[in-house]
């Protein structure tokens, strides 16, 4: 079965032969921390990516994906639950048959190279979820099951604002089991979490470990976009587990492991998962359109803290300031203000005169982060209704939120 050809849309290499080579591949997109005119947050406030880019690079990884396990009895007053011997192998051979790895064939300049990723089966039909910067590049896409049958795969449809994609094979040999989707919004710092994947090539392979928070917004890796509500992992994930699903204790997908932040390429206790809440609405549209239209507002900016509060004279220190608007976009069109200039405070250069926006909807937006999520979560055509703080005074601004345009500020 042929493979679709996936348009490059990052300007990234093509994968070569090491699985190695992936990390480098994949760190030379790094973050995208200040991408002009975008919803993404600026670097008046530390972000995801610049955190982590003190630490090393953000690193997109072929994931790896996590296991399920039976809820065990807690112990008294603990609160957590307590893993018995076996129920992890338990949880492995449930969940194991509906991981996958992929191998993926490119060629650049006359020479065809090989890569390596993970992903997980959806349905009977075939489908099976993995990371757009897995198959992105791909001349030729193979899946090989947990029982080693290994069999071309279509790319049905690639979404790289979630680094998301979902290819299909014709024939799902006997044994291979579905994973189910969790709701991630219930997931919570403290959660276990397991990855099974294909680290390094090494398929069928299994770590243990917690979420370690919630609601982060990772970079894309290919647009200036973010990720809503990612999951932060410590559970081993490494080049080779990129698209393997992170599992809870029930052998539910909380999340589809996309990237470490690392000075070396590889773990170091800080690894990414796109949430599955984000899968649920994208996947979807992938198996039936080929592509997922993401709602858009129109502006960058950053959360509000001390330095911004001082510079714009804020009676309080929480929600999402605005920067910048995109000429012609929904929150111009709306009536949405950036900021008019600067102010040196402590030595930094402040954005002043711009809108803060503090609820969407009536709901608290605490960050830019939360502004981000909010409208990720909408879609295109949808009214929001804005409560903004300028010059002091609180006011409304309802935006009609547009389809997010293709190759914006690249």
């Amino acid at each position: 079965m042929g493979n679709k050809r996936v348009p490059m849309t990052d300007g990234r290499r093509p994968i070569w032969v090491l699985v190695a080579a992936l990390v480098l591949a994949a760190a030379t997109f790094g973050c995208t921390g200040l991408s002009g005119f975008i919803e993404t947050q600026q670097e008046s406030t530390p972000s995801v990516s610049e955190v982590t880019q003190e630490a090393g690079e953000v690193v997109p990884t072929i994931t790896l994906a996590p296991e399920e396990t039976e809820p065990e009895a807690t112990a008294e007053g603990s609160g957590a639950p307590q893993l018995e011997a076996g129920s992890l192998a338990a949880l492995y051979d449930q969940t194991n048959p509906g991981v996958v790895s992929i191998r993926v064939y490119v060629q650049q300049g006359g020479m065809t190279g090989q890569g390596a990723g993970s992903g997980f089966v959806l349905d009977q039909e075939g489908h099976i979820v993995t990371n757009n910067h897995v198959v992105a590049e791909a001349e030729v896409v193979t899946v090989i099951f947990f029982n080693g049958f290994e069999v071309e795969a279509e790319t049905v449809g690639t979404d790289a604002d979630s680094d998301l994609a979902v290819v299909r094979v014709d024939e799902v040999p006997e044994g291979v089991v579905p994973l189910p989707l969790a709701e991630s919004s219930v997931v919570e710092a403290g959660d276990w979490v397991v990855a099974i994947g294909n680290p390094f090539s090494l398929g069928g392979s299994m770590s243990l470990g917690i979420v370690s928070a919630v609601g982060r917004a990772i970079p894309s890796g290919a647009t200036p976009f973010r990720i809503p509500r990612a999951i932060q992992t410590d559970a081993a994930i490494n080049p080779g587990n990129s698209g393997g699903p992170l599992l809870n204790l029930d052998g539910e997908v909380v999340g589809v492991n996309a990237q470490i932040a690392s000075q070396t390429g590889t773990n170091t206790g800080v690894g990414f998962a796109i949430p599955s809440d984000v899968v649920r609405r994208v996947v979807p549209a992938l198996i039936e359109e080929g592509a997922y239209p993401w709602p858009w507002l129109g502006v960058s900016g950053t959360s509000v803290n001390l330095l911004i509060q001082q510079a714009n004279d804020l009676s309080i220190q929480r929600g999402a300031y605005i920067a910048q608007v995109v000429e012609g976009g929904p929150a111009e069109e709306a009536g949405l203000q950036g900021a008019t200039g600067t102010e040196t405070v402590l030595g930094a250069d402040v954005p002043i005169g711009g809108d803060v926006v503090v609820e969407a909807d009536g709901q608290p937006i605490a960050d830019f982060t939360d502004l981000l999520a909010y409208v990720a979560f909408r879609q295109p055509g949808d009214t929001v209704e804005l409560t903004v703080l300028r010059d002091g005074e609180q006011q409304q601004v309802t935006v009609e939120l547009a389809v997010r345009p293709e190759n914006l500020g690249q």
